[in-house]
Order: structure tokens, then C-alpha cells, then sequence
């Protein structure tokens, strides 16, 4: 038995196409800044990535982060 036959390498696989939404608000007042960043807006199960067929990578869930900065 060799494991690396044609029917092992040449195997197609697929991964769904996806249609991920982001978005982004910010607000700059002087030295201030606050911003809000939403991934994957609306919850989309998608795979980010794949090395074989049983190798799939989950994308991230809906992600929000919120930042305020102050520049000096």
C-alpha cells in the first residue's frame, strides 16, 4: 500500500463560498477617538480555511470590540 497513490493526493475537496460582513464607526474630537468594530456582522458559519478534508478552520463568530485612544 503507498500513501501517497494518486487517489490519496489528487482528492477534491470543497468549502462553501461565504459572504462575510464587518463594519465600523468612529468618532475624533481633538485627542480623542472612540471607535466600535463589529466581524461577521451577522453571524455567518463559514470556514476560513482548509488543508484537507478533514483539516477545515471555523471562521470567528459575531466579534464586537470598542476602543477609546487619546493621542499626546
Amino acid at each position: 500500500m503507498t500513501w501517497f497513490s494518486s487517489k490519496n493526493v489528487y482528492r477534491k475537496s470543497h468549502v462553501p463560498s461565504y459572504l462575510r460582513t464587518d463594519t465600523a464607526i468612529f468618532y475624533k474630537q481633538d485627542k480623542w477617538r472612540a471607535s466600535l468594530n463589529v466581524r461577521n456582522l451577522f453571524g455567518v458559519d463559514y470556514f476560513e480555511s482548509s488543508f484537507n478534508r478533514n483539516r477545515l478552520f471555523a471562521g470567528e463568530d459575531l466579534t464586537i470590540q470598542g476602543t477609546i485612544s487619546w493621542q499626546f
